[in-house]
């Protein structure tokens, strides 16, 4: 029997993350307890910043508590500052969790297994054969390069069915994984570890202020400086300021997600992805595929018959999956800004309040280096943050009348 998730992550709370007596003031609070927050508090505690944590229920309990993990890159043609700030973070992700390991003792599930994207359409093949050379220009950081080859077929047809690459597939060797409920599981116990970091979760922030955090329960707290860290809820916090916004400045979207059990896949396998249909490999046999992207939807934690055909066509390109059971059903809502891009930086209303939020469907490849571009203006540092990428662009987006 299938077990249902409402997306929480397993990770429990510990003793630091218990409610109680709250200071008056703190020089920085966080809130949300996502990949974002937890990255923000994490590297925060190490910068020595009196923080205070907040998180409405416990740490991954929203989409950062899934179970897809895939980190691709963008199409490596057409570069932008965007995509070298993407590419850049998924190179030093390798180190971050390589210390986060080291710090805890806990396995973040973490690999760079690479990806195969099939090519089912012959118009598809001279398209991937010209990316290969805008990899070996834009795929390299120091010494190191990320491969882009196109094979006329399938290089493992156990995991990638010949039928699916009737045109060729490519295989990318930059795509990576993580287990997402293992990297809040670890971030968690680090931030535990620090001396200058308070954690308490059960308590949302239901309105904030200029230099204030009213809390769902009724207490209030002053701060320096705040990152708003509140996945979807970080919108409507966010627009408590300056003048009034023609547009939400984002939105909830909702993803599906499940969880496979195939005993003795190698847990190496590259991510399969056809379609926005993704196939991640992870560690003691176990498989997930996701995901869905609904803006419009009854239940946010519902799993229904969108899932049932994404695992179908995962089925259908994968021969290793035709049997395997589905031993998780998982749904929750993600943060999408509303020009898309992740939306970080100081509101021009109320300097004191940062944004770190919006990453949709990139978060786990970029939050720590989000979160170091955050910290970093809050104390009036320079950061390489692309222009899109900034709380004041998506501002002026969310100000504009709509397009006819």
């Amino acid at each position: 029997m299938a077990h249902f998730s409402s997306g929480q992550a397993d990770s429990p709370v510990s003793a630091p993350g218990q409610s109680g007596d709250l200071p008056p003031t703190v020089e920085l609070l966080i809130v949300g307890a996502g990949v974002m927050g937890l990255w923000a508090a994490l590297k925060a505690g190490r910068m020595g910043i009196e923080t205070l944590l907040v998180e409405a229920e416990r740490p991954g309990f929203g989409a950062s508590g899934g179970i897809l993990g895939a980190l691709m890159a963008h199409m490596p043609d057409r570069w932008t500052d965007k995509k070298q700030f993407q590419f850049e973070a998924l190179v030093a992700l390798e180190d971050e969790i390589e210390r986060l390991e080291g710090d805890t003792g806990i396995s973040c599930g973490y690999r760079r297994c690479g990806r195969l994207i099939p090519l089912p359409k012959p118009h598809l093949r001279p398209i991937a054969e010209g990316h290969a050379a805008d990899a070996a220009q834009n795929w390299t950081v120091g010494e190191r390069r990320f491969g882009w080859q196109v094979h006329d077929q399938s290089p493992m047809p156990g995991w990638l069915s010949p039928g699916a690459a009737a045109a060729g597939v490519v295989e990318d060797r930059l795509a990576a994984r993580v287990a997402p409920r293992s990297l809040v599981a670890a971030l968690t116990a680090a931030i535990d570890q620090t001396a200058t970091v308070r954690r308490v979760s059960g308590t949302g922030v239901s309105r904030l202020d200029p230099t204030a955090a009213r809390l769902s329960d009724g207490r209030s707290v002053a701060f320096g400086h705040c990152i708003v860290a509140a996945g979807p809820h970080s919108f409507e916090l966010l627009s408590g300021f300056g003048g009034k916004l023609s547009r939400p400045l984002g939105r909830a979207v909702k993803g599906q997600a499940a969880l496979l059990r195939a005993d003795g896949l190698d847990p190496s396998l590259p991510v399969i992805f056809l379609n926005g249909l993704y196939i991640v490999a992870h560690e003691d046999g176990h498989v997930a595929i996701g995901s869905t992207s609904e803006e419009e939807f009854d239940d946010p934690m519902a799993t229904d018959g969108k899932l049932d055909r994404l695992i179908e066509r995962a089925r259908d390109l994968s021969p290793s999956l035709t049997d395997a059971p589905v031993v998780e059903r998982w749904a929750g809502l993600r943060p999408k800004a509303i020009d898309r891009d992740p939306m970080v930086g100081a509101h021009p209303d109320a300097p004191r309040i940062l944004a770190l939020t919006g990453g949709f469907k990139v978060s786990f490849g970029i939050a720590h280096r989000l979160a170091d571009a955050a910290l970093a203006q809050l104390s009036g540092k320079p950061t390489d943050l692309p222009s899109s990428f900034s709380l004041q662009h998506h501002l002026e987006v969310a100000s504009a009348s709509p397009k006819p």
